[in-house]
């Protein structure tokens, strides 16, 4: 269960991070309190997690999880550029999470 806790709080980390950009500094109201409410879910989530999962496991899957979904959100949705350093950066933030799992 821990497991299952872990990813949808790193879900919610992808959607606070788009949802904040898209408040353009919180000035958009509803993406502001979507925001809010994500972040808050994402480390109660988080929070449940560690409790059977070790803290470096949980929090490096957890960020890992955000960065390249975050990264993802850019390319797909916001038309943000995929250079090859980019992408190579993103390819070694999931071999490391596969590891950490793997480790685990």
């Amino acid at each position: 269960m821990a497991w299952i806790f872990l990813v949808a709080a790193g879900i919610l980390e992808i959607v606070w991070s788009y949802t904040m950009k898209l408040s353009h500094g919180f000035t958009r109201p509803s993406y502001a309190v979507i925001t809010i409410v994500a972040m808050i879910a994402s480390f109660g989530l988080l929070s449940f997690a560690m409790r059977t999962l070790p803290l470096g496991t949980a929090y490096t899957i957890w960020t890992g999880i955000g960065a390249v979904g975050a990264f993802m959100v850019g390319l797909f949705i916001l038309g943000e550029p995929a250079s090859l350093m980019r992408i190579i950066a993103a390819v070694l933030i999931v071999s490391g999470l596969v590891l950490m799992k793997m480790a685990s």
